[in-house]
């Protein structure tokens, strides 16, 4: 059974694009496309594409099911513009597209037993709007099972396969209710349970099919989990922390016996697995020792193994667990980097004879393997491409440690570039979003060229307020400590400036989403310390973001960043804006966005931007009409690319002056 992992509303890796309008048409130049809006960057010269051109042609797969009859797995990969489904019926077998939407496919499903068609889940616009549809194996036809402009989860099966349950918004645009459908029948679509708020997800049905376990996400610290009747649409709260202690519950899974599976923070630093008593809350732990954050987890269909995966330092470990006699193995036959699809997709083949997990790493594009639960060999299915790249050699993560201004330990991982380029390198410093996440070291992808050609070197670091190093360190940056996390960055210039092989007076600052507002809020707040800095789809403002952000994510932003109704909460973050501290961002500013964007209104982008422009600091400035959280299409991210690049020329490498 699905064991559901609540990956959040943090912002993943982003990827975005820049542009800019010619007056006139120019030879020997990349013409700008319609759907870019661009100011201040120059037109980009064929000559740059076809000398960066192999580093964006990489690409990767990640497991989303298998075949409910036949030994074959489901996968998302990128064949033309966006990722799209596709099948593999072997281990390094071809890819057959099945799926060729214009917009990405985020998730697709089989049911459990063989009924002839799949359910995948696509974007529209990038906006997030996604909706569900039902695909026919034979005849390839597709039938759309949800409304077309709500926002919908992929849902659940039960476990004889004829039904799912899923959330829509489509009541209140805001409400994360629960549906039910029968996927070969849209006309049986039905609402279960009216609920209030963006949090709600399903995990699991009952085995008997009466009962779905569902998620209540209040914050990445508290998490509610209910029992409701599918028949009366009455629910059971059956988490009852303990007096004075919030829990987070990150995942939850019958067992075929019944038993509720759970991964629970309950007493602990960390996430560990155990099994949940729904009478009276109270739970028994299964696995307590690994003091790292159980990410996942999957029951097989028998009942007999449970697949985890631990989130070590930032580097998945797959688990298995007999559940009977409580012997486990650690799985040593896979690459060492990250598990794919938000915190690890763990798929149990129907049989329960095998589990498919996705992998990425510095030198693994992100690809699909199988272990044998049995024997715990690993099979690779899926061979990536990286544009023809020998990916032996990019750079391997180095993890680094430093002290900031309170004597707290903050960690990151430094990539160098190789060894011909000499002297000290300049850097760039790229910040993770969410900020509920946590930078971990998968496949760099573009990155590598800044590294391989350029002679650049990267940090990422996990500033406090990062997951993944324990509840207490998540919160340290909550609403009026928002600054703290600042100070970590400073630290960061501190022990950069005191490395004979880092060149301190050429760093450039970029993140995405959250990412993109540390971004803003370094540049505004230690500009002396950095070159310039790139800003995508970043907050400039936390009041107006959370005005203006889409309804159903709002109380869930609230409880990291603070209500902004409440006097002192506005009043600080009005204060700390990047948008109003324009005066103190004298570097180069590179911001990009979407314009379908339903976590960062475009608004906060162009906000920025309008100030900067007013006061005569350098600000190149890409919008894209057909995008939201992040590019996703592959000409938009290959133009941002290209536009980078000019950007670290002009402005961190002063025209090759270290290379």
């Amino acid at each position: 059974m699905k064991a559901y992992r609540r990956t959040g509303l943090t912002a993943a890796v982003l990827v975005v694009t820049v542009m800019v309008q010619p007056a006139k048409p120019q030879e020997n130049v990349l013409p700008t496309p319609d759907n870019l809006h661009v100011e201040g960057i120059p037109p980009i010269p064929n000559e740059l594409i076809e000398s960066v051109n192999r580093y964006t042609e990489s690409r990767s797969a990640t497991p989303v099911g298998w075949h409910p009859s036949r030994r074959e797995i489901l996968i998302l990969t990128r064949f033309a513009s966006t990722n799209q489904v596709h099948r593999v019926a072997m281990p390094g077998g071809a890819r057959t597209q099945l799926t060729f939407f214009p917009d990405r496919v985020s998730n697709a499903s089989y049911p459990p037993v063989d009924r002839g068609f799949l359910v995948v889940r696509k974007d529209i616009g990038g906006g997030e709007w996604f909706q569900n549809y039902r695909l026919e194996e034979a005849t390839g036809e597709v039938t759309l099972l949800t409304d077309g402009k709500s926002r919908n989860s992929l849902g659940v099966w039960s476990r004889d396969g004829q039904l799912m349950a899923y959330t829509s918004t489509r009541r209140t645009g805001r409400d994360n209710d629960i549906y039910v459908i029968d996927p070969a029948d849209p006309a049986s679509n039905r609402l279960v349970a009216e609920v209030e708020g963006g949090g709600w997800t399903v995990a699991d049905w009952s085995p008997d099919r009466r009962s779905l376990l569902i998620f209540n996400y209040v914050s990445i610290t508290d998490t509610e989990l209910y029992l409701l009747d599918v028949e009366t649409g009455t629910k059971q709260r059956i988490t009852r922390p303990p007096a004075g202690e919030t829990v987070a519950y990150l995942a939850a899974a019958f067992a075929p016996d019944g038993r509720i599976l759970v991964t629970s923070d309950r007493g602990s630093e960390f996430q560990r697995l155990a099994v949940l008593d729904p009478a009276t809350g109270g739970e028994t732990v299964l696995v307590g020792d690994i003091p790292w954050d159980i990410a996942s987890f999957e029951v097989s269909r028998d009942g007999r193994t449970v697949a985890f995966l631990t989130n070590e330092n930032g580097t998945s470990v797959l688990h298995l667990l007999e559940l009977e006699s409580g012997r486990r193995q650690r799985v040593t036959g896979l690459p060492p980097g990250i598990a794919t699809g938000g915190d690890g997709t763990i798929e149990f083949r129907p049989d329960s004879s095998e589990v498919a997990v996705g992998i990425a790493s510095a030198r693994t594009p992100g690809d699909v393997f199988s272990v044998d639960v049995r024997t715990g060999r690993a099979e690779r299915w899926t061979f990536s491409e990286a544009g023809g790249l020998n990916l032996d050699q990019f750079a391997e993560p180095e993890l680094i440690t430093w002290k900031s201004f309170d004597g707290r330990e903050i960690s990151g991982y430094l990539y160098r570039p190789p060894a011909r380029f000499t002297g000290r390198r300049p850097l760039i410093v790229n910040i993770h979003g969410g900020p509920e996440s946590q930078y971990r070291p998968g496949f760099l992808g573009r990155n590598n060229y800044w590294m391989n050609e350029l002679g650049i070197a990267m940090i990422f670091p996990n500033v406090r307020g990062s997951s993944g190093y324990g509840k207490t360190f998540v919160s340290l940056d909550n609403a009026l400590k928002r600054e703290d996390s600042y100070k970590d960055v400073n630290a960061l210039f501190d022990w950069i400036a005191a490395r004979p092989d880092l060149d301190g007076s050429k760093v450039m600052v970029v993140g995405g989403s959250y990412g993109g507002f540390m971004t803003l809020a370094v540049a505004s707040t230690y500009a002396d310390r950095i070159a310039c800095a790139v800003s995508l789809v970043g907050i400039s403002n936390l009041r107006t973001f959370l005005e203006n952000t889409e309804a159903y994510r709002r109380d869930l932003r609230r409880a990291e960043y603070g209500d902004e109704r409440q006097p002192e909460i506005r009043a600080f973050m009005e204060r700390i804006a990047p948008v109003n501290k324009a005066a103190s961002i004298t570097r180069p500013l590179f911001v990009v966005q979407g314009k379908n964007d339903p976590r960062v209104p475009w608004t906060e982008s162009q906000q920025i931007v309008d100030t900067l422009k007013q006061r005569g600091t350098p600000v190149w400035y890409l919008l894209a009409e057909d995008e939201g959280h992040g590019f996703a299409k592959k000409a938009n991210a290959d133009y941002m690319f290209y536009s980078s690049v000019m950007f670290v020329r002009e402005f961190l490498l002063k025209e090759g002056g270290t290379h």
